[in-house]
């Protein structure tokens, strides 16, 4: 660690070595502990310094500590039962992780209903009762009634104003938009096409087959494309590798297939044409040429990259699986779910509230610490 130091010292820009000796001088009068202290804080705050740290302990993570090695044997066998003990476990926790899968498919057959009511409200198959439309917000309850009633007419007086909309207009392009995860993928001209989704739905794999999800999204009939139904399936594996059991975490995602969109002629989004000029070596004559590219677009999520029979894959078809997989999941488990609530921004609140009280817990524990540090009679803020 001392090498680490000495070179990452050599290192530092001149301020900041210009730092660290005005820290020396302010500190002359004080003890050598209270000086090392002023010194390593001075040296933590520099990136080089952090950085080379961290690359040392990168090297160390995963490394055996020797404490194994310096077991008698009669011991390290014991600990070699406690491991074949352990992939049992892992196996046992594949089994119950298959049965929350076939709970999941049997609570999916309990919430469709309500789905479908959702879906055909947004699409305006369904006109909600005036029952049904009722709803107390937090921020009505302290209103007076005549209040209330004040707010009811300039609603109606707006709703008068307005074109009379059909169901709820762009619901789910809005949901995709209030999402960081989903809006990062969103272009421009994805933007017509969306408006056009009116659903999307989950359905699990049949009783007794591989474990694997597919997500549907359902499309009104439009200019774009012909398909009313498009497709992402996943395929997820629940049991612990042979080779590496004890990395078993419940099911992950091996593979993902898309589908075929059937594009109307020079309406997809997924490809640009885009021309070049050439010029000849020996004329110095210029020509013109005419190249199709793809084009980024949400509906390349439609064509993921293929995994190879061997499973190897390059860094950048990786990286661009390990997102999709990420989102595919991300839609299954809270946009499909909890749709309204993205709609409305309420769960992206939820989320945003649930780290700013980590944060105020964190600050509210520095500052007891902070009065802790003031109260006490032989604290010395030079320290």
């Amino acid at each position: 660690m001392a090498d680490i130091d000495n070179k990452d010292q050599a290192e530092m820009d001149p301020a900041d070595m210009e730092d660290v000796e005005e820290v020396e001088e302010e500190e002359a009068g004080e003890d050598e502990n209270s000086k090392a202290r002023q010194l390593t804080v001075q040296m933590m705050q520099n990136p080089q310094i952090l950085a080379a740290l961290q690359e040392r302990l990168d090297g160390l993570n995963g490394s055996p500590s020797g404490y194994m090695e310096s077991l008698p044997k009669v011991v390290k066998r014991r600990v070699n039962a406690l491991k074949n003990l352990q992939v049992k476990c892992a196996h046992i926790e594949a089994k119950f992780y298959e049965e929350v899968h076939e709970l999941e498919r049997k609570y999916a057959a309990l919430y469709q209903p309500l789905f479908d009511k959702r879906s055909d409200i947004v699409k305006a198959a369904y006109e909600p009762t005036d029952e049904e439309c009722e709803w107390k917000a937090d921020e009505e309850e302290e209103l007076t009634d005549e209040m209330k009633e004040k707010a009811k007419l300039e609603e109606e007086k707006k709703d008068e104003e307005k074109e009379d909309p059909k169901g709820i207009p762009e619901f789910w392009l809005t949901v995709f938009k209030n999402v960081d995860l989903l809006s990062d993928m969103l272009q421009e001209h994805d933007e017509p096409i969306l408006k056009h989704l009116q659903d999307i739905k989950v359905k699990f794999s049949d009783p007794g087959q591989p474990m694997s999800f597919t997500l549907e999204f359902h499309f009104e009939p439009n200019d774009f494309f012909t398909n009313t139904v498009l497709t992402k399936t996943y395929k997820m594996r629940s049991e612990p590798d042979e080779n590496d059991p004890f990395s078993f975490d419940g099911p992950e995602i091996m593979s993902c297939t898309g589908c075929t969109i059937d594009w109307t002629k020079g309406k997809n989004v997924t490809l640009k044409t885009i021309k070049k000029k050439q010029k000849h070596k020996g004329r110095g004559t210029v020509r013109t040429v005419t190249k199709t590219v793809p084009n980024d677009s949400f509906f390349n999520f439609f064509t993921p990259p293929e995994v190879p029979e061997n499973g190897e894959l390059d860094e950048d078809a990786e990286a661009v699986l390990a997102a999709d997989f990420e989102i595919g999941h991300f839609i299954r488990e809270r946009i499909v779910p909890r749709a309204v609530l993205y709609f409305t921004g309420e769960a992206i609140e939820d989320d945003d509230d649930d780290y700013d009280e980590e944060g105020e817990e964190a600050d509210d524990e520095e500052g007891e610490e902070e009065a802790d540090e003031e109260n006490d009679p032989d604290y010395d803020p030079k320290v």
